[in-house]
Order: structure tokens, then sequence, then C-alpha cells
């Protein structure tokens, strides 16, 4: 995710010298590529052993599901070694690069598209553009996503898959082109109000804390005096509001997209069949707090720290290679 208020408009000088030289223009998008993939594998590695805990505890795995969250996270390097709560970030790295340097990329393009193409501006345009920028992510990175949920349900002793590629030869040869895909559409679902909310949240709050508190909240961007940023801990503190209340709102969907994703791995795997009939089986089975929020509490602290992350860590490589 960006923070947009860091982006300066261009003067019609500097946006014509772009059109005439479109290697440059080229060469700017590619910044934001690495960026945007450097603050998400930031973010992600940071919460890596939360994620692990987090989908043992969606997918009910029936090593740990008689526990809860801190006794799953205590529970896990007993039984697996400490490198137990990283299984499967190997392949999240694989994915998480392009998923964040799309995302940031397409937020970008989405937003001015809106403002400038549509003539939708204002805070609403984030949302928009925050959705849509989450949805293409998604699509383009998400199976990728299954083989790194297949990883980490595992647990020591009880191996399906002995790697990355084992996975991706499995699941064709079992389930057909179709399984990199279980579980898509609760994900765009769920990815729309969560990528849009995420980027609303955070938009919103900065873009007023530096219009009314500049002095106090803001500080000079380094590649760019003439661009105010937030002050590192205001933007920690922003990332982390705006992934919390964006996970509150999604996170039923989030559990159906991982059991989804899960397949033939779960007994009762042909009762997830759909977005709509898994929730339903979850709902009806486990109920509100122990099967539609289950590992809530868990998401919040991954959340906060994640956003907060790659919030801040984007912000950085914006400096480090002039995007400002």
């Amino acid at each position: 995710m960006t923070s947009e208020a860091a982006v300066s408009t261009p003067s019609p000088t500097s946006s014509s010298s772009s059109s005439s030289t479109p290697a440059k223009r080229d060469y700017y998008w590619l910044r934001s590529f690495v960026a945007g993939g450097v603050a998400a594998c930031c973010a992600k590695t940071t919460i890596a052993p939360l994620d692990r805990v987090k989908i043992l505890l969606q997918g009910q795995s029936p090593h740990y599901k008689h526990l809860g969250v801190f006794s799953t996270f205590t529970a896990v390097p007993k039984k697996e070694g400490i490198l137990g709560l990283y299984k499967g970030n190997g392949a999240m790295m694989v994915r998480i690069f392009p998923y964040g340097a799309i995302q940031f990329m397409a937020f970008d393009k989405y937003k001015k598209l809106l403002s400038k193409r549509i003539g939708i501006s204002g805070h609403i345009h984030r949302l928009m553009a925050g959705s849509m920028a989450g949805m293409t992510a998604v699509m383009c990175t998400y199976p990728l996503d299954v083989v790194r949920a297949r990883l980490a349900f595992q647990v020591k002793g009880d191996h399906r898959y002995s790697g990355i590629v084992d996975v991706f030869r499995s699941i064709y040869r079992k389930e057909g082109a179709f399984g990199f895909y279980r579980g898509l559409t609760p994900t765009l679902i769920g990815m729309a109000p969560y990528a849009g909310l995420s980027f609303f949240t955070f938009g919103t709050l900065k873009s007023l804390g530096l219009k009314h508190f500049p002095e106090q909240l803001g500080r000079p961007s380094s590649d760019n005096p003439d661009v105010l940023i937030l002050k590192t801990h205001v933007n920690l503190l922003c990332g982390g509001i705006a992934g919390a209340f964006a996970q509150t709102v999604s996170y039923p969907l989030d559990v159906a997209r991982r059991r989804m994703q899960l397949g033939t791995v779960l007994p009762d795997s042909d009762k997830c069949g759909s977005p709509i009939k898994t929730l339903k089986y979850v709902y009806e089975k486990y109920g509100i707090k122990r099967g539609l929020y289950r590992g809530l509490s868990l998401n919040y602290i991954r959340c906060v720290p994640s956003q907060a992350m790659a919030f801040t860590t984007y912000e950085f490589m914006k400096q480090v290679l002039h995007l400002n």
C-alpha cells in the first residue's frame, strides 16, 4: 500500500517532459515496482510466525484445533522447532514481492484514472482505487498464495508436500488448474473492502494530519523538500489503525478463503465449495467467535505491525529511489 499524501502533483512542464521521454517514465514505474515489493516483503517477514498460527487456526488443524492463539504460538516451536513458525514463508516471499509491487503501482494508476479521466476525487477515489488495486494484485499472484497456504498448514511428522514445486504438481494432478484458484471469489470479495478501507483510512488520516498539524506530524521528504510526509512514528500509527479497521470488516471472508484454499487437505472440504456455503457451514458448526472470527485477536496483533511496516518501508524506499 502507498502513502498517497506524499505524492506531489507535477507541474505542466515536468508532465510534458515526462510524456516526451517514455524511457524515463518507465524507469519511474520500475523503481515504484521495486519499492512496493521491498515494502511488502519486509512487512510479511515481520509477521510470518503470526501468519502461520492464523492459518492453522482458520483451517482447524487437528494438531492444534484444541488450542487458542497464544497456546498455538508456543506449541508450534515445541512440536516443529522455531523454524516451524516460518513454514511456508519462502513461498510467501515469491508471491508477496510481485503482489506488493503490483498493488502499489495499480493504486497510483487507478487513482489517477479515477481523478483525471472519470472525475472522481476526494476521499472516495482512495477507497475505489484501493479496492481495484488489491483485486488486481490478488488475481496476478493467487496461485502462489494457495501454494503457501498448503505448505503453512503442514505439521512436522504429517507432511504431504516436500516443497513449493511438489505442491504445484500435487494440486495440478489431484485438483486440476481449478485447484490453484480455490477460494479466489471470497478472496476478491474480501480484498475489495480490505484494501479499499486500508488505503482510504491511511490516506484520510494522513491528509488530515498533514493539513491541520503539518509541523507536529509532518517533515520534508529527504529526496524532495517540497513534499511533506509523515514522521516515522505517526506513519506507523496511521498504518496500524488502517490495518486493524480493514481487517475487522473483512475477516469472515478471509476465513472462508483459507478453508477453500486448503481444499482436500481438510476432511470437511466438500462443505466448502463456495463462499456462501463455506461461511454458512463455519457459522453453523463453529459459530461467530470460534468460527467466523476465530484467530481475529491474532490478526489484530499481526495486521497492526504489518501495515505499519508496509507504509513506513514504502515511504523510506520512495525517498531512497527518488519517487517523491
